[in-house]
């Protein structure tokens, strides 16, 4: 089977990790911290980096394997010399990629060129085709509407699979995902899930709850973090949509849909020295037996970036083996298991189970 190529937009923390992550599984005979093994018949070792994508001059022009470790990243570094295999970080379009403050946040912001240096789609289509990457990975800063949308249209039109990372809706936007659908090309989105985070833990405990037969009754989840993705969130209005997708996400899972007013999801503060480290602060209440009052509280601590690259690895995989079998649209099972805004929301126990019989499935049979 030959190589996945990858091309990734956005070379941030997350890119980091997920470059990081496939060299060292590479290097060592290890398959601890991987949710699947093998998908579609691909290891991890199959996929390979043919292109970067990034606004940033610091990374700009430089081998993706040495652009990952540039300012403003700040993740932990788990590989720290990373195989070159000659994938280049080229310039995108700044468009609205890129929140005001971060341009002049110093060394932790965006080091943008004195005036926007004009990238057409004809560029970085014609890029894509000539590294024939089969899957784009979005990896924009949250509230990136425009420039989401500019990296869609180049991917339909080189004709990448893609794994939409971030909160804007694509493959849960009918219109967008009927586009995919008759370009036949595959889609897993929206929004990736953590491996163990804020959203899946909210999740497992909301289901726990229902199997008990205990009543949630209030939740809030306020998460803090030191990376340019919380720095970029200072700005509220980019927002609306990680807000959507994190309370949809949780909502999915309750017995009965709280109200507005009864639950609080999203991001609270950037803290500068937490770096990559995301601390989630988690709250539920509610009733048991007799209806009697109840409450848990709980605090996680986690490495953002590696937390995505765990699930982005496996989506990745999703869509090649899509491109294998010639499906197309969004992909349904894995959306659900690796996104926060999938198309169709699916308890993770059920999407797990139903992903194994998918991925084992003669093409014809699966859905």
């Amino acid at each position: 089977m030959r190589l996945i190529r990858v091309a990734i937009v956005g070379i941030g923390n997350c890119a980091s990790s997920l470059v990081q992550g496939i060299d060292f599984y590479k290097s060592n005979n290890s398959t601890s911290g991987l949710i699947r093994e093998i998908v579609g018949g691909y290891a991890v070792s199959d996929i390979q980096f043919v292109l970067g994508i990034d606004v940033d001059d610091r990374k700009v022009g430089k081998e993706l394997s040495e652009a990952i470790f540039v300012q403003p990243n700040n993740t932990t570094v788990f590989q720290s010399e990373v195989t070159s295999n000659g994938a280049t970080v080229i310039r995108g379009p700044v468009l609205d990629g890129v929140a005001e403050h971060m341009t002049k946040a110093g060394d932790r912001g965006f080091m943008l060129p004195d005036a926007e240096i004009p990238v057409s789609k004809d560029e970085i289509v014609a890029a894509l085709r000539e590294e024939r990457a089969d899957v784009l990975v979005n990896f924009l800063p949250v509230g990136s509407q425009e420039a989401t949308e500019f990296y869609m249209e180049c991917a339909l039109e080189a004709g990448c699979a893609v794994v939409n990372s971030i909160p804007v809706f694509i493959a849960s936007d009918e219109k967008w995902e009927a586009r995919f659908k008759a370009k036949g090309l595959p889609i897993v989105g929206d929004d990736i899930k953590a491996q163990v985070g804020a959203t899946i833990v909210h999740r497992a405990l909301s289901s726990l709850f229902a199997a008990r037969g205990a009543t949630i009754e209030r939740a809030y989840q306020l998460n803090t973090g030191g990376n340019t993705d919380f720095m970029n969130m200072l700005d509220r209005d980019r927002l609306s949509h990680k807000k959507e997708s994190k309370t949809m996400a949780v909502q999915a899972a309750l017995a009965t849909r709280l109200a507005d007013e009864n639950i609080l999801i999203g991001p609270s503060e950037y803290v500068a020295w937490q770096k990559d480290n995301k601390v989630c602060f988690l709250r539920v209440e509610g009733t048991q037996w007799g209806d009697v009052p109840m409450n848990l509280e709980l605090r996680l601590s986690v490495e953002d970036s590696p937390n995505a690259a765990a699930c982005v690895v496996d989506a990745i995989r999703f869509c090649k083996q899509a491109l294998d079998r010639g499906e197309s649209g969004a992909l349904t099972l894995p959306s659900a298991y690796y996104c926060k805004h999938p198309p169709e929301q699916i308890p993770e126990d059920v999407a797990n189970s139903l992903l194994d019989q998918y991925q084992t499935s003669l093409p014809e049979a699966a859905e």
